[in-house]
């Protein structure tokens, strides 16, 4: 058991959208919320409590739900480090490593729908063991691609597997890999829907046909699995949403038909800008081509402007970092959505909450039990020393994150997580003169001795 804290004090922001309540306390017993406001505190001093966080002049809110992720990834800087220099028991002891970071970014909760191996289903029952401290996780397997899928284009193989991706070729092949992935714990099929054709130099095309994702939706669903979906243009988003795709990734590019298809199927949504941001907003101080940002920067306030659209409507955003990339370092960049659906989709502070915390619980597949500060539901709390209604920036900011509480027990903050060193069979050459991968991963230190190498 988690045993017992009273937080008392705080302005407490439950996640449901209702408006922060001043000097309201927050009573957790045994891993869930027991009771709020008057009661907390006369229920705390008729039974007593194990712990006491004063959290007067900050801020009490729900842990932060990332919603796409890669931790099994490791922060490569590309498909070649990824597929070709790493080995399968080293990944997983890298992915351990890593979940600590993220718990300590605020996020206790995320969706990591594809991987290396079957890493991150491991990773989530060491978790929920008490092996590895980290995040509460909702895993899925390699994602299904057709051979013209994803954004590695060549390398992946005709057939078979490589690295996150596995290749299925017809509706057998489809359906046995599904029914394969569950077995072995998914809780998310994910589809690459679009890919990058070489031969084409140009962006994403849709590689999958409207009825083979529908049989990937059906056969999911027959098995109480939901379907998670990479599309980065307009058809795909339409097709995935009208198969029946649970969840859309990025939707870059959309239409108003495609808009009308996710709100007639009831999809949700997460456009996961945060990539895209990184590398438009610090690429030039790495030496990527001007042109470039401005491609970056485009797809992001063109597929915001539709998605303000789809957000009026009623449609269900999540936030997501896409965490795991070396532009997007573990531990560092989960909040960063929040920001950019403020800015770039007009958002209140508080609907990017919102979007972080209740409806992230979408994702976790415990909408009735996780995301929100109310009686009963999973402990998930974080003190934060500030306003993120002022300035919804502050939950970037790690120093500004006083306690993190997953299912009611604290999580230490304080103590050092030991240096991380790139082992020498890991190192890619090419690493430092790479313009889109050098920036964010790195201290401007680190980037003086790796171009040395």
């Amino acid at each position: 058991m988690s045993g017992s804290i009273l937080i008392s004090g705080g302005t407490v922001i439950d996640g449901t959208g209702a408006p922060a309540r001043p000097g309201e306390a927050v009573l957790l017993r045994d891993g869930r919320i027991t009771a709020l406001g008057t009661q907390a505190v006369d229920d705390a001093e008729a039974h007593g409590v194990d712990e006491r966080i004063d959290a007067t002049g900050r801020t009490v809110m729900p842990g932060l739900i990332d919603a796409h992720t890669h931790l099994t990834f490791g922060e490569p800087t590309g498909n070649d480090e990824l597929f070709n220099h790493r080995t399968e028991a080293y990944s997983s002891m890298l992915s351990a490593y890593n979940a600590r970071k993220v718990l300590r970014a605020g996020v206790t909760s995320v969706l990591d729908a594809d991987c290396l191996w079957n890493i991150g289903c491991e990773l989530r029952d060491a978790i929920e063991a008490g092996i590895v401290e980290g995040p509460r996780m909702r895993a899925g397997g390699q994602a299904l691609m057709t051979m013209l899928g994803g954004t590695a284009g060549r390398m992946i193989k005709d057939e078979g597997r490589t690295g996150y991706a596995t290749v299925v070729t017809g509706r057998d092949v489809m359906v046995n890999e599904i029914r394969r992935q569950i077995k072995y714990g998914v809780d998310w099929i994910k589809v690459m829907v679009t890919g990058l054709i070489p031969s084409m130099k140009g962006p994403e095309v849709k590689v999958w046909s409207f009825d083979e994702l529908r049989t990937v939706c059906d056969t999911a669903h027959e098995l109480n699995t939901k379907v998670v979906a990479h599309c980065r243009n307009s058809d795909s988003t339409r097709d995935a949403a009208r198969a029946g795709v649970d969840l859309i990734y990025h939707a870059s590019y959309l239409d108003d038909e495609a808009i009308e298809a996710v709100i007639e199927a009831g999809s949700a949504m997460c456009p996961t800008f945060t990539l895209l941001g990184n590398l438009a907003d610090y690429g030039a101080k790495v030496g990527t081509a001007p042109e470039l940002l401005d491609v970056f920067r485009a797809e992001i306030e063109v597929t915001a402007k539709q998605l303000t659209k789809a957000h009026a409507a009623g449609v269900k955003f999540l936030t997501g970092s896409e965490t795991g990339f070396a532009v997007t370092p573990v531990g560092e960049w989960h909040a960063r959505e929040l920001e950019m659906f403020v800015d770039y989709m007009g958002m209140s502070p508080m609907e990017a909450i919102v979007a972080a915390t209740r409806n992230g619980a979408f994702a976790m597949r415990m909408e009735d039990d996780l995301g929100t500060l109310e009686h009963g539901k999973v402990a998930d709390v974080l003190v934060i020393d500030g306003d993120p209604l002022a300035d919804v920036r502050i939950l970037q900011q790690k120093d500004k994150i006083v306690e993190v509480v997953k299912a009611g027990k604290r999580i230490d903050l304080t103590t050092p997580i030991p240096e991380h060193k790139q082992r020498t069979s890991d190192q890619v050459r090419f690493l430092a003169a790479c313009p889109l991968t050098r920036s964010l991963a790195f201290t401007e230190e680190q980037l003086e001795r790796m171009s040395h190498v």
